[in-house]
């Protein structure tokens, strides 16, 4: 069960993260106007593409599963602070408690690995 429970778990985090990755690469002139708009480069949105997409994925996959993780909660972190940080709009304090949850949920799977059914597992098996 806790292969299971864990794949589950890499999928669950990674959506989010695959979803908002595609978005960004569809909407990619809006995402650049909303970085702007918050005083966020526009020139970091390759790199973000590339940790929500590639990340995600990875995530998902379970491949180096414990250093992704722990970007996506710095990530997750930074994003909260920057984009999240209007207490005043109870939505907004929503996103920001809902990127600290997340950013727990990486830290733990940072903690634990990826599990059995991971490629980072089966590297593992390989190396041994």
């Amino acid at each position: 069960m806790n292969a299971t429970l864990s794949l589950l778990g890499r999928i669950g985090l990674a959506l989010i993260f695959i979803i908002s990755g595609w978005g960004k690469i569809t909407g990619y002139a809006g995402a650049e106007q909303y970085m702007s708009a918050m005083g966020v480069s526009p020139a970091l949105l390759p790199l973000v593409i590339l940790l929500e997409l590639g990340g995600g994925l990875a995530i998902a996959a379970g491949l180096f599963t414990r250093w992704i993780a722990i970007a996506f909660a710095l990530f997750s972190v930074a994003t909260a602070v920057v984009f999240h940080a209007n207490f005043s709009d109870a939505m907004q304090a929503i996103n920001f408690w809902k990127n600290i949850a997340i950013a727990g949920g990486f830290l733990s799977l940072a903690a634990q690995g990826a599990g059995a059914w991971s490629l980072d597992a089966l590297r593992n098996l390989r190396k041994a």
